[in-house]
């Protein structure tokens, strides 16, 4: 188990008696090797031995199968030395996960990950669309979030030129609508988790994205934001906080991160009553407030009908997060 991962509470007892259960294993398999290493060695001595050194043939793959096992046994342990000086590189960055690719058996491995992870109270996103982040049924964050009491997101605003220069640079399929669409599923998924008494807060921001991240409790989500490649496709990285020693690994670095992102006053705020974006000054005073969503007025709104059903929050729910979202025809 990753020092970097806490049990649950609940789990600890069993994971007391996975330990002894180990070591109770461990104990009965020493007795048993040491009880029959003098029959082994005697039906070596005696009965194997003197049979081999009069076949010359069976001496010869006696000596070619144990310089096979001796190559395989030297291989091994060179392996597990490298290995384990790539642990300690990963121990001293905080890395307690990592994916080159994504697919079912990755996708596993990370809902493992978050269900050994407790509840987190706070999330903190940073993304493009939020639909393949928190938004999608099927998306890794979908469930953690109806767990946490503080949300923090923020978004690409979809009437940004940087939003339009990404979708440019994506696979045909990806247009400003369905680019909007997202956006709009992820401000009706933030919206019912609002109604549900959460402390939900979203922003947009307006420059080329760099880094998607997700910090969620003690551990956080990292992806480079290539252009001209979805996000969801690229690598993926997750560095736990060092609790022992908080200047080590790259947990603080990205929660720094997302927290000066936070922070810019040029990021407005989306109001979920009046649905408009709201711009403060440095103090935090109110500068001007703009309507949100006035240049995608022509969004798909069956398409967005379909991709808010995967909610199950309950029928209310889902209404009401209808409601929240800007004006669809």
């Amino acid at each position: 188990m990753n020092r970097f991962f806490r049990r649950p509470r609940d789990n600890r007892w069993w994971a007391s008696v996975g330990q002894v259960l180990t070591h109770i294993l461990i104990a009965v398999l020493a007795f048993a090797i040491a009880f029959s290493l003098p029959a082994g060695a005697q039906f070596i001595l005696y009965r194997w031995w003197p049979s081999v050194s009069e076949d010359a043939n069976l001496l010869i793959a006696s000596e070619i199968a144990l310089a096979a096992v001796l190559v395989l046994l030297a291989n091994l342990s060179r392996i597990a030395w490298e290995n384990r000086h790539k642990v300690r590189i990963a121990d001293s960055a905080a890395l307690v996960y990592a994916r080159e690719k994504r697919d079912p058996l990755t996708r596993w491995r990370e809902r493992r990950l978050v269900k050994r992870l407790p509840a987190a109270r706070d999330a903190y996103i940073l993304t493009v669309t939020g639909f393949d982040t928190f938004a999608g049924a099927a998306s890794l964050l979908h469930e953690p979030l109806k767990k946490a009491y503080e949300i923090r997101v923020m978004l690409l605003h979809p009437g940004a030129r940087s939003a339009e220069r990404r979708v440019k640079s994506l696979p045909r399929e990806v247009t400003l609508q369905t680019y909007a669409e997202e956006v709009h599923t992820s401000i009706a998924y933030l919206a019912a988790l609002r109604t549900q008494g959460k402390k939900v807060t979203l922003k947009f921001y307006e420059h080329d994205p760099f880094w998607k991240v997700a910090v969620l409790g003690d551990h956080v989500w990292v992806q480079y934001c290539h252009s001209g490649r979805e996000v969801k496709g690229e690598p993926e990285y997750v560095f736990a906080l060092d609790r022992d020693n908080q200047r080590r690994g790259f947990f603080v670095p990205f929660y720094m991160y997302f927290l000066e992102q936070w922070i810019d006053p040029r990021h407005p705020a989306y109001d979920f009553d009046t649905r408009e974006l709201v711009y403060r000054d440095e103090l935090g005073r109110v500068t001007r407030r703009a309507r949100f969503g006035a240049e995608h007025d022509g969004v798909d709104a069956a398409l967005l009908s379909r991709r808010l059903s995967g909610f199950d929050h309950g029928e209310g729910d889902a209404r009401e997060a209808r409601n929240l979202i800007p004006s669809i025809p």
